[in-house]
């Protein structure tokens, strides 16, 4: 009896380690500028339009989480130049996807604001510019953002964000459509409703990131040893074991050139030993033959 218990009992730690394995592991995000289709009136304190204002917000936040490793913008903006892609100013869910998949993210996040700034007010009088004997002023900040799977193309999630923030008690408001400071910013309602769009966007995101599949690729071959990516920032830890992929050619839907996935077969098993920098991983082959550069790296 007491070695069916100890045998039990160490299934069960095996479980709970594995479940904090699969825990630790951060998801690659990409968050693209917003499009802004506002009347494109505001600014940010420092000249950035709304669309890369609230974007830059997101990305803080979620690197702040700790929960996600996020792509610089200027390495976003390379690919898009590069490729020839979003030249016209609007990022499409095709090419998010494709630039996802260059920088090895598994989600990209992409949005529209589509209201922004004071949105109504109840004045006693008014001049050109200005609100006389203002009682209550109200801001309002609206986001249309959808995640892609960059793996499928496809939108894991549509969601319209709306936050409404209110100021009453003002004698003379001066509702401006640009902010001296940061401060400045963050203590005005539309600052306030800014942020609290920020915050549901990334509860969003946190409720439905966890349905794609975490993935990585092998970088190099050196007889038994193999790189691959990602490293140590997201997550990946040394003496952690996965299974190598080989992947068949797309299918792609004729009527929309989105991926509809690929075949692939497992071809071998790999443990971590160490790492090159944060971004790259060291591991030896435990198991398998044929491995390839390009091949696909996913938890066991």
């Amino acid at each position: 009896m007491s070695r069916r218990i100890s045998i039990i009992v160490l299934m069960l730690a095996g479980f709970v380690l594995a479940a904090g394995s699969h825990a630790q592991m951060k998801k690659r995000v990409a968050v693209f500028s917003f499009e802004d289709k506002t009347d494109h009136t505001w600014h940010w304190w420092d000249g950035r339009a709304p669309g890369d204002g609230m974007s830059d917000m997101l990305t803080t936040s979620l690197v702040k989480s700790g929960k996600y490793t996020v792509v610089e913008r200027n390495q976003i903006n390379a690919i898009l130049n590069e490729q020839k892609l979003g030249q016209t100013g609007v990022v499409t869910e095709q090419s998010a996807a494709q630039v996802g998949k260059m920088l090895g993210v598994e989600l990209a996040v992409v949005g529209s604001i589509t209201e922004f700034g004071y949105s109504k007010k109840d004045v006693g009088g008014s001049l050109k510019g200005f609100s006389l004997g203002v009682k209550k002023q109200k801001a309002t900040v609206a986001v249309d953002v959808r995640l892609i799977n960059t793996t499928t193309g496809e939108i894991l999630k549509a969601e319209n964000v709306r936050k409404e923030e209110s100021a009453s008690g003002l004698r003379v408001g001066t509702p401006e459509a640009a902010f001296n400071n940061e401060s400045e910013f963050d203590n005005s309602i539309v600052g306030k409703a800014t942020r609290a769009a920020i915050d549901d966007i990334v509860v969003v995101i946190d409720q439905n990131s966890e349905s794609v599949a975490f993935s990585g690729k092998i970088l190099k071959i050196n007889g038994s040893e193999v790189l691959f990516k990602p490293g140590q920032d997201a997550g990946v830890q040394a003496g952690q074991r996965f299974f190598v992929y080989s992947k068949g050619e797309d299918v792609i839907d004729p009527d929309t050139g989105l991926s509809l996935g690929s075949e692939e077969k497992k071809i071998g098993e790999i443990e971590v030993t160490g790492f090159m920098g944060d971004k790259v991983s060291k591991a030896v082959i435990k198991a398998g033959t044929g491995f390839q550069v390009g091949n696909i790296v996913k938890m066991k």
